[in-house]
């Protein structure tokens, strides 16, 4: 049975705020370039509406896929913006995600009222339409939080990694240098990771060991009060 309100209702959206890193270790953040108005040509995060029928961490699935043809990756819901007049449309309520991925891992490819999607440094961004900045820096603020007591970092390396890998992720996301000696220590005293018996192949330096991360020894862990800190 319909109903019918008084008042009006704000529209609602979801936008997608996607980190990936690269082969050398520079975090970047996934964009599309409008193909529509507003902000037609201008690079913005991906997202898009919400359909009646579907709910919000659906929406924010599909739409990641449909615009950038990423998907099965680690999703988080972040944050609301509503503000007034952030959208010139119409009243949009944006229900913000972030989501983090091995960039060789999901190639991108640009679809529906999207013309193209690319990678950018976080130090070399264009300027972004609707209020997607201020929830770019939401999404970048939560990320340096979360990984100090989370292991979500290990979306964003290969299955299998160096020592080194992760050390200059949690650099470039901290934004700031680590004490090798002392990162590694703490990060193997935890035991949760496995030795692949492997080293790195075709590097012109000293081949490093090959780790992989054990997911499933830190959810037993976790469900016994293990605290993750880094």
């Amino acid at each position: 049975m319909a109903y019918t309100y008084e008042y009006p209702r704000p529209a609602l959206t979801v936008d997608c705020v996607v980190f990936g890193l690269e082969a050398d270790a520079a975090l970047k953040v996934l964009l599309i370039r409008r193909k529509l108005p507003p902000y037609e040509g201008r690079w913005a995060l991906p997202g898009g509406f919400v359909q009646i029928d579907e709910s919000v961490d659906a929406a924010a699935v599909r739409e990641l896929k449909e615009e950038t043809g990423v998907e099965n990756v680690f999703l988080e819901q972040l944050y609301t913006f509503g503000a007034v007049e952030r959208d010139p449309r119409d009243r949009i309520v944006s229900v913000s995600y972030y989501a983090l991925i091995n960039l060789l891992d999901h190639p991108t490819q640009a679809a529906t009222d999207a013309s193209d999607a690319q990678w950018f440094e976080l130090s070399a961004l264009p300027t972004l339409g609707f209020d997607h900045q201020e929830i770019l820096s939401c999404a970048i603020a939560r990320l340096r939080a979360k990984i100090r007591y989370e292991p979500v970092g290990f979306e964003l390396l290969p299955d299998v990694f160096a020592l080194s890998q992760l050390q200059q992720l949690y650099e470039q996301i901290l934004e700031r240098s680590l004490d090798k000696r002392n990162f590694r220590k703490k990060l193997l005293k935890m035991d949760l990771l496995i030795d692949t018996g492997e080293k790195e192949t075709g590097v012109a330096h000293r081949a490093a060991q090959l780790y992989r991360f054990d997911a499933e020894r830190y959810q037993a862990l976790k469900q016994q009060g293990f605290n993750f800190e880094l």
